[in-house]
């Protein structure tokens, strides 16, 4: 089964120590128990036992040290550190932050000059350390330009650090505290370390949110703060790089966030609507209920699909092939907001039960909102998506087809990365996933993505549209499906989807793909020969009896698959 599933987990990875780490992590969650997952989330409590784990097992060491810093079987690679964002997520979108916010701290780090902090760094992972990425401001989000913090010259060619940081994940307790701020007499960028338990160091208080509760988000205050050159991590130009870098590795992780909570959620829904009776009939038999189970399913293998692939780009890429920077922000903006749907969609089906305080499904209600909203806006992703929109749909070079990446590489590159103009990122002829392949809903799509090239080709927006924001994102909604049916497509053939389900994705993309251009049209001014351009788009799927087959075979035999300890 290509759905994650804790009590049928087939140790998939390619070393035993990585297999070891997961298969652990779901003992712990296991025995653990959801009652008691429930009480740490209702009285917000820390989660202690949950790191003791995470020491014995050497997750974190094993997973987010690089290779040549750590033990023989540590190394960054993303193919199983992505996958350990689906496991944790699927237990608690708490458990997924303090790993994810953990890698993005350990970012500017590992994307740093300092040897020193290094090494020092993979010793704390070893000894159980989390920790944090101090960016944001209360003031300024994560407007880097704007940065108060900084480091004030004492003379001596030592610092000291000054300002405020805010919505900072692990800040309470992190063993390092990865900040950016800027030098005060030069105002260049600089990334420096510091310590939690320091006295110079204020954790001001908890921001306590509605959902990812047992989580810490901190305010803290640097206070006089002696910063050392062994404290420094990057400085100018790399220390601006770092920032930007360490949000690509570590927002794109959100996703399988997204993914693992609606899973979850997934096997919690159906198992409560298969054994529920109204008016002498299950509450699956009724077609409303059947058709939302259906779609929630194909939705979410889309969403594992893309991922899933998207790692693949992601652990492939080099200075001339940076695809992945589109694969990213569609990843962080289009696979949680899917969740999102997906989430609303079951409550539908579930109803009342949804909101019991003893159900995990209440917990997804809260939590999958925040991941896309909190975590990276969608407004600023798809800002970058469009970007690409032109080099992807005509300017096509040849490029390589990339593999399935489950190597037991580091991966230096993404450690590396360079970030240069997105306009010189190029693709290959969007019309190749297509290739072998063919269903009647992906023959209607095919005609779509014409029909939109034809409309940026003959009628593209002018001066005034272009500079309007609002309107090229509406235009890039319609473009994101491109790509992501692009990674679901080669997916599906990598794992041998069956074609069924295929098609019933691409149904539901047909549809989404005609109702963002219904949008352009009845939400944005439009010339009359744009809005007959943007009508050809809105298409109709093939509905067939592809559906119920889909939830007979796919959908109704999941129920009872996976149910979580008491």
């Amino acid at each position: 089964m290509f759905l994650l599933n804790p009590k049928n987990y087939h140790r998939p990875f390619k070393d035993e120590k990585t297999n070891d780490i997961y298969q652990k992590t779901i003992d712990f969650f296991e025995n653990k128990g959801l009652a008691s997952i429930k009480e740490d989330d209702q009285d917000i409590r820390w989660y202690d036992d949950y790191l003791n784990m995470l020491k014995e097992t050497q997750a974190y060491a094993t997973l987010l040290t690089p290779a040549g810093y750590g033990d023989p079987d540590a190394r960054f690679d993303m193919y199983r550190i992505a996958q350990y964002n689906e496991l944790l997520g699927f237990y608690g979108l708490s458990y997924q932050y303090c790993y994810q916010v953990s890698i993005l701290g350990l970012g500017p780090i590992w994307l740093g000059d300092n040897e020193e902090v290094k090494k020092k760094t993979a010793q704390l992972l070893k000894e159980g350390g989390i920790f944090a990425f101090g960016l944001s401001e209360k003031e300024h989000g994560a407007d880097l330009y704007a940065t108060e913090m900084k480091l004030y010259p004492k003379g001596d060619g030592t610092y000291s650090a000054k300002g405020e940081k805010y919505y900072i994940g692990n800040g309470n307790k992190a063993a390092l505290v990865s900040t950016f701020g800027k030098y005060a007499d030069t105002d260049e960028f600089v990334f420096f370390a510091v310590e939690s338990n320091h006295p110079n160091y204020e954790c001001v208080k908890k921001i306590n949110t509605s959902g990812n509760r047992p989580a810490y988000v901190a305010e803290y205050h640097l206070h006089d703060y002696p910063i050392t050159p062994k404290e420094i991590l990057s400085s100018g130009q790399k220390a601006w790089d770092s920032a930007l870098n360490t949000v690509n590795i570590g927002k794109f992780q959100l996703g399988f966030c997204s993914v693992g909570i609606c899973t979850h959620a997934f096997y919690e829904a159906i198992n409560h609507a298969y054994n529920r009776w109204l008016y002498g009939h299950r509450v699956t038999d009724f077609p409303h209920i059947k058709k939302i189970f259906t779609e929630s399913f194909v939705r979410l293998m889309a969403m594992r699909l893309f991922a899933m692939r998207a790692i693949d780009y992601f652990r492939s890429a080099n200075d001339n092939d940076r695809r992945y920077l589109l694969y990213n922000p569609i990843q962080k903006m289009k696979v949680t907001t899917e969740g999102m749907k997906i989430i609303d969609m079951l409550l539908d089906a579930i109803a009342a039960k949804g909101f019991e305080q003893d159900t995990y499904f209440e917990m997804a209600i809260r939590d999958i909102g925040m991941i896309p909203r909190l975590e990276g806006t969608t407004h600023v992703n798809m800002g970058l998506v469009v970007r690409f929109m032109e080099n992807y749909l005509f300017n096509n070079i040849d490029l390589p087809e990339i593999p399935v990446r489950d190597d037991m590489t580091n991966d230096d590159y993404i450690l590396n990365q360079k970030a240069g103009s997105l306009k010189t990122v190029k693709f290959p002829d969007y019309k190749r996933p297509y290739s072998g392949i063919s269903t009647p809903n992906i023959e209607v799509f095919k005609e779509q993505i014409e029909l939109l090239r034809a409309f940026l080709a003959d009628t593209p927006p002018d001066k005034e549209q272009a500079e309007n924001k609002d309107y090229m994102l509406a235009l890039g909604e319609i473009f994101t499906m491109i790509p992501y049916a692009q990674l679901i497509l080669e997916n599906a053939k990598i794992y041998n989807i069956p074609q069924d389900i295929v098609d019933e994705i691409f149904n539901f993309i047909v549809r989404d793909t005609s109702q963002y251009a219904l949008r352009m049209v009845s939400s944005h001014r439009n010339s009359e020969a744009q809005i007959a351009n943007l009508m050809k788009i809105i298409k109709l799927p093939v509905n067939s009896d592809n559906t119920d087959k889909v939830w007979k075979e796919h959908v109704l035999s999941l129920v009872g698959a996976y149910k979580m300890n008491p």
